[in-house]
């Protein structure tokens, strides 16, 4: 088998040629090529929230939840490598050691495993037919900190959204299952959908 090349994450921007995804561009940490991947929306809300670090969102992200999962079992992200393309889709497998030193491998979509290495500051690699067969010289137009930034700043709005909507919610508080019920009919009405399905949520738990 080739070598491992060690990849960094180079930025964030959106896909030019799919709508609604995004171009995940790693960078060999030695040498020109760049490696572009791309990935779907969520994941690379995922990535940029966790490459910015100083943003939390109101509940933990699918890839926050394996990382209490970690801390908890005692598993740590020793590595990640990205070991196949095939059709253009990336292959990769994630790198688990415990505390006692035992290694696992688990294959793995390679923007989850990108996820996860960023929030467990474990190293990416590439095997070196991958990056040859994939990997490109690049000029980036705009900074990797602007590429990112350009996705905080949408998830930012995102999540103040959410915050709102759970202070909106926090404002029924001790109130009936009937106030609830009307309040989602108001709601209805007012084409506020986002809240009418959560004042539903709240009913049903009261119910429950």
């Amino acid at each position: 088998m080739d070598n491992l090349i060690r990849l960094n994450i180079k930025g964030i921007s959106y896909s030019q040629t799919q709508t609604g995804a995004y171009a995940l561009i790693l960078e060999e940490k030695v040498g020109g090529r760049k490696l572009p991947i791309i990935i779907g929306s969520f994941e690379a809300q995922s990535i940029a929230l966790a490459l910015e670090k100083d943003i939390n969102p109101p509940r933990p992200l699918t890839h926050d939840l394996f990382v209490s999962l970690g801390k908890e079992f005692h598993l740590n992200v020793d590595s990640i490598y990205i070991y196949k393309l095939e059709d253009g889709v990336f292959y990769s497998n994630i790198v688990f050691l415990n505390e006692d030193g035992n290694r696992a491998e688990i294959d793995s979509r390679t923007s989850d495993a990108i996820a996860l290495a960023v929030r467990f500051n474990a190293p990416i690699y590439a095997y070196e037919h991958v990056v040859e067969k994939a990997g490109i010289h690049l000029d980036i137009v705009q900074e990797e900190e602007d590429n990112i930034s350009r996705t905080v700043n949408q998830l930012e709005d995102e999540l103040d959204l959410l915050a709102g909507l759970e202070n909106d919610l926090n404002e029924y508080e001790g109130w009936t299952k009937d106030e609830l019920d009307t309040e989602m009919k108001k709601a209805v009405q007012n084409e506020d959908y986002e809240l009418a399905a959560r004042l539903r949520d709240q009913i049903d738990n009261m119910e429950n």
